[in-house]
């Protein structure tokens, strides 16, 4: 098992300017927090009305601003700033698979539904990004996210178009390729998760893949073979920035851990509270602890309500690397709190302590400036939040 890493706690890590990319249902809005992390300005909306799946800001540059977009009849798109951010101009060319002839059947080949997940390359590529499409597809960009082109051989191979389903494979809003992960220490390193899909790694830049998806569970009662990829549904994956041979995941069937070289997951959920439960979407890690994890649970009883279990909404946090998970919930509600929080509406950043923050279906935006001791709303009445991303300016 790798050695875990911390960071001496005599070292400060200060907030200096923060904001956060809060993307919505109806627009996109920015939140711009003092060196305190207790006074924010919101500032928008931009893009009123349309859908944004995402927004980063890329931290090699703390410049190039990616705002992946759906627009109601024209279709997915993505924008990039053209002066610091106060203006945003379309890209030529985004997401979009090849456009084919018609088969024997009538069938005309896929079509991008939205760009779901982007992701900035490595520090050695600063303009390459990644993004990954629902219907799932890798798409690759080396021009700053101006123009894209489908990366490696996974979105037409037959077995893996075989594991990805179909649009009405009972997905929200569709299955989706999410959680691209470059390895810091290799830029041919990679891992996505697709859902569903299961989890997948490359050691040679995408010229191969190997399916990742032992240890992991599959939704019981329904006969499904936990050996087929096509049944296994991560919904978020994250790297531990102080060691990234420790990977977290959050899935439909429970939260995970695996030390590389291992290729077997861990099923670390099952020490959460029963009442409880481990199903969720969103995943955040300490910057510098690999033992360090903050959870949203959800309900995901039943028919899978996708809410807060009970109306009680709390972060949970394991600090011995899901041995044992401890209630975050000071300032939330204590009852009819009925949130859902998806899978990149919560984040953190690298401060000390380090700041969480997450955004609900109903429109708010939740804070902790101590990380998860205390929580205080600072924006409320948005549209429904579907990424919350923190960018250290």
């Amino acid at each position: 098992m790798p050695t875990t890493r911390k960071t001496s706690t005599k070292r400060k890590f200060a907030a200096g300017k923060l904001a956060l990319l809060v993307a919505t249902r109806k627009g996109l809005w920015l939140l711009r927090g003092d060196h305190t992390r207790r006074a924010w300005k919101i500032n928008g909306p931009h893009f009123l009305g349309q859908i944004i799946n995402h927004a980063v800001l890329d931290p090699r540059d703390k410049r190039t601003l990616l705002v992946s977009a759906s627009t109601g009849h024209l279709g997915p798109t993505m924008f990039r700033p053209t002066d610091a951010g106060r203006t945003f101009k379309e890209v030529p060319k985004p997401p979009a698979f090849p456009k084919v002839e018609a088969n024997e059947k009538g069938d005309q080949g896929r079509s991008v539904g939205h760009t779901f997940w982007l992701t900035p390359a490595h520090a050695n590529e600063p303009n390459v990004w990644y993004a990954g499409t629902s219907p799932q597809g890798l798409f690759r960009s080396e021009d700053g996210g101006e123009t894209w082109a489908p990366f490696s051989m996974i979105n037409d191979d037959p077995q893996y178009r075989q594991w990805m389903g179909t649009i009405q494979d009972g997905t929200p809003d569709g299955p989706k390729l999410h959680s691209i992960i470059v390895d810091p220490r290799d830029p041919k390193h990679m891992y996505f998760g697709m859902s569903g899909g299961g989890v997948h790694e490359t050691r040679d830049g995408g010229v191969s893949w190997k399916v990742m998806i032992d240890g992991m569970d599959v939704v019981e009662g329904f006969g499904f073979d936990p050996k087929q990829p096509t049944f296994h549904d991560p919904h978020c994956l994250r790297m531990c920035p102080s060691n990234p041979d420790r990977i977290y995941q959050q899935n439909h069937c429970g939260i995970y851990r695996i030390d590389r070289p291992s290729d077997t997951w861990v099923r670390i959920g099952k020490s959460m509270s029963k009442k409880v439960g481990d199903i969720g979407f969103p995943l955040v890690l300490h910057p510098r602890n690999d033992n360090t994890a903050w959870v949203f649970p959800m309900d995901g009883t039943q028919v899978w309500p996708r809410v807060s279990p009970d109306g009680k909404p709390a972060v949970y946090v394991t600090r011995n690397g899901g041995n044992t998970w401890q209630k975050q919930n000071t300032g939330m509600p204590k009852s009819q709190g009925w949130w859902t929080v998806k899978r990149q509406a919560m984040c953190g950043d690298a401060c000390d302590p380090v700041g969480l923050y997450f955004g609900t279906s109903s429109g708010e935006v939740w804070m902790s400036r101590d990380e998860g001791k205390k929580w205080a709303c600072i924006a409320r009445h948005l549209p429904e939040i579907y990424a919350v991303e923190v960018a250290a300016l």
